[in-house]
């Protein structure tokens, strides 16, 4: 409504002009609406709620009686009921609980009464903090420091969980990787950019060849996710295994089996992440995940508590639809980008290597090495079995003269194995077979070259050249590239 004309031909404000700005200013200091739910029902990790509609992913708060809260996760839902899974203890849960959308919890003063609701960044992704301030740091799953260094002073964040890669935008694997593994870099050449698994029981020592790549693998940062493993082994693989050498360019994020399973699944998805700012950034980088297997147990654990139905083993189908989104976010980034060399360790329960885990875990990856009980107990380390191992890349990334060394090695290694128990009786007569006689008569020195001490590092050229020197029969030439 225009304002009236005064002599002179001034303008006069209408007369309701400082009633509305009273009322905007009572409008502002009153407290907003806010969308909130009730809990209705806890059984073991799950929590239902009612009253609100929120995405599966999004995050939420649970209010306690005492003041305190308790963070949770969106993982289902089922017609009007929300499924919940807390990421901290659930003491103190009280029927009828408020639930409450984390954006607008993160809003509430300690007085109760909404401040600053921000309502537009309800769907938004999970951000967790990335850059290079997180080398040499410590980290649980929710980003938090473990390592009592002060806070984080990150500038960068990333969403947890990122698009699929367009296979086609890939680079290929077309350059070896030195993983400081002599058995490993002669016979199991590893690419830059490629994703490998670890199979092996427990106590085998797969710890330790995990914390030989770390220390030794050519690449500019090292991200390590320990999953679901035993609380101790954290600090031991930190300061042991890793050493202040290998920490100083790595981002360890730990998980461990004591905390609840979305924590494990926000660890493992968190460290990829990591991996993923840094590749971006144009770095080469080593991600070591120990282990897929909790990864996959964790998630099993979330599917059965909200009655999705086990199809094999007891694993139900999200399992296996996981592990690939997960594995699938490592590898070689698009041209001029960096790469994720990653390794994958695998349990194997009792050694089977037909577990449903690994055998999904082997049609995913891009190779895998095995590690044996029985080399193991033979004092053997590292225990690889190379008989079960392989790269699949390998022959991409080797020259054809080189290619056939590495068959003409098993070869001699197999040839020996399946004889291996009438030479132990003296079954077996000299003279009878000339390929095992050879066989026989270099089987110390292939054991030999297989085993390499804790704390020794053997480049890759260094690699090659012992192993042509092993079987000189073959002029092999160095193709370190």
């Amino acid at each position: 409504m225009p304002g009236l004309t005064e002599p002179g031909g001034n303008v006069r404000p209408p007369r309701w002009s400082g009633f509305l700005r009273d009322c905007g200013e009572l409008v502002a200091m009153t407290t907003p609406l806010m969308a909130s739910g009730r809990l209705t029902r806890v059984a073991g990790l799950v929590m239902e709620a009612t009253g609100l509609k929120l995405a599966v992913g999004s995050s939420c708060s649970v209010e306690l009686p005492n003041g305190n809260r308790v963070d949770a996760e969106v993982v289902g839902f089922s017609g009007e009921r929300l499924y919940l899974m807390p990421t901290n203890e659930v003491w103190g849960l009280v029927p009828g609980a408020r639930v409450i959308p984390v954006e607008a919890a993160q809003a509430l003063p300690q007085n109760g009464r909404v401040s600053q609701p921000r309502r537009r960044g309800l769907d938004r992704a999970k951000q967790m903090p990335v850059g290079a301030k997180l080398l040499g740091r410590v980290l649980d799953g929710a980003g938090h420091p473990l390592d009592r260094l002060g806070p984080l002073q990150t500038e960068h964040s990333a969403p947890l969980h990122s698009r699929p890669f367009n296979p086609l935008g890939r680079m290929p694997i077309t350059h070896t990787l030195d993983v400081g593994v002599r058995s490993i870099n002669a016979l199991l050449t590893v690419g830059r950019g490629q994703r490998m698994g670890l199979f092996a029981g427990s106590g085998i020592g797969k710890s330790v060849l995990l914390g030989m790549m770390a220390r030794y693998t050519s690449a500019d940062v090292i991200v390590v996710g320990l999953i679901g493993e035993r609380g101790r082994e954290v600090k031991e693989f930190i300061e042991d295994i890793l050493g202040p050498e290998g920490l100083a360019r790595s981002v360890v994020v730990a998980a461990p089996a004591d905390t609840n399973p979305l924590m494990r699944l926000q660890g493992a998805a968190y460290a990829t992440t990591i991996a993923e700012h840094f590749r971006d950034q144009g770095k080469h980088v080593l991600l070591i995940m120990d282990s897929l297997t909790r990864f996959a147990m964790a998630q099993r654990e979330i599917a059965l508590a909200i009655g999705e139905p086990p199809v094999t083993k007891g694993y139900p189908p999200s399992v296996f639809a996981k592990m690939p989104q997960l594995v699938e976010r490592a590898g070689n980034g698009n041209e001029g980008v960096g790469s994720i060399t990653a390794f994958y360790t695998v349990l194997t329960e009792g050694d089977d290597q037909q577990d449903p885990i690994a055998d999904s875990a082997r049609a995913i990856l891009d190779g895998h090495i095995v590690l044996s009980r029985a080399l193991a107990d033979q004092g053997h380390y590292p225990a690889i079995d190379i008989e079960a191992s392989i790269s699949r890349v390998l022959p991409n990334l080797v020259s054809p003269q080189q290619l056939r060394l590495v068959q003409r090695f098993k070869a001699h290694y197999a040839r020996y194995q399946r004889s291996r128990d009438l030479i132990s009786v003296g079954a077996y007569a000299s003279g009878n077979d000339p390929a095992l006689d050879q066989a026989i008569q270099i089987h110390p020195r292939l054991d030999a070259f297989l085993q390499q001490g804790m704390r020794e590092r053997q480049p890759y050229a260094t690699s090659i050249t012992q192993l042509n020197a092993l079987l000189p029969a073959e002029n092999v030439p160095l193709t370190a590239q």
